[in-house]
């Protein structure tokens, strides 16, 4: 953008004439012609000294530095309208390319501001994480034997005062658990046998669920506890979420205007492809200075 508003002439506004007090947010004069700290604060993000939505502190000692580079940038810019450099056919060329890409950048971000809200990411959040978050779990001790008779003795000795994790040590065939006094961990309903899961779903924090029969033996499980794990928060996945929503604003628009456009590629060979006036894009008459754009800013 820094390089369009440079080409200013010295005919600019009255606004901009050195003759009055400039703008608050002006940082320099050059020849009558004013340059803003929207220009720096561009210049800036360009140069990767500040990130989207961050600003260069004029405290900053790279500050001075850019607003020396366009105060060059301007006298450059100047010394060439003096020359007539502006209405050469490569320059209007140049300018017309330049204005075309600073418009689509203009609409995109327009766009985007309409588009990419807080609103609008948190309720994609919402959609998202209802959709992907895992089902309840719990977590379980588990006792494994042979037999429904020895099942009933241990839930016996449990409910007499036994601690359930002594009784795992002592009395569990599992040895994967029985160390661990027949900690399970946590596990969701598809985690383990669905004839296990029914029964320790069913139970409540403290309760004991079986005896349960599998091919491996009679279970007694005691629920430790039950959690409903959650997402990763908003904030933790905001920025993913604003560029998936920038993406998709970007990518509806662009397609909308495919849509609604005549649209013909035509092949470099093809004599139609020479850059002629008729179908070239011309360049607009430069506007005087850089106030209009960074007026305010």
């Amino acid at each position: 953008m820094a390089s369009l508003s440079a080409c200013a002439g010295p005919d600019s506004s009255s606004e901009e004439s050195a003759e009055l007090p400039p703008p608050d947010n002006a940082v320099a004069v050059v020849d009558q012609t004013v340059i803003y700290n929207a220009a720096v604060q561009r210049e800036a993000l360009a140069q990767g000294l500040v990130g989207d939505g961050e600003r260069l502190s004029p405290d900053d000692p790279e500050y001075d530095r850019l607003v020396d580079e366009l105060v060059d940038q301007r006298l450059l810019a100047l010394e060439a309208r003096r020359r007539g450099l502006q209405n050469s056919p490569e320059a209007r060329r140049r300018i017309a390319a330049a204005e075309e890409r600073i418009l689509g950048n203009i609409l995109l971000e327009t766009e985007i501001a309409v588009q990419v809200t807080d609103e609008a990411a948190q309720r994609l959040y919402s959609e998202q994480t209802g959709l992907a978050r895992p089902g309840e779990q719990i977590r379980a001790r588990h006792i494994l034997v042979d037999s429904l008779e020895a099942a009933e003795a241990i839930i016996a000795l449990f409910n007499d005062g036994r601690d359930f994790a002594e009784l795992a040590v002592q009395y569990s065939q599992d040895v994967a658990t029985r160390i661990q006094g027949g900690d399970l961990g946590y596990f969701s309903r598809d985690g383990v046998l669905p004839e296990i899961a029914s029964a320790a779903f069913a139970a409540r924090e403290g309760e004991l669920a079986g005896p349960i029969e599998t091919e491996a033996g009679w279970h007694v499980l005691l629920i430790i506890d039950r959690r409903a794990p959650s997402g990763p928060s908003f904030e933790e996945i905001r920025p993913s979420i604003v560029r998936f929503l920038t993406f998709e604003t970007i990518s509806r628009l662009v397609d909308s205007l495919r849509e609604d456009a005549s649209i013909e590629i035509v092949s470099p060979e093809s004599e139609i492809a020479t850059e002629s006036p008729a179908i070239a894009l011309d360049a607009p008459e430069a506007e005087a200075g850089e106030g209009a754009e960074d007026n305010g800013n």
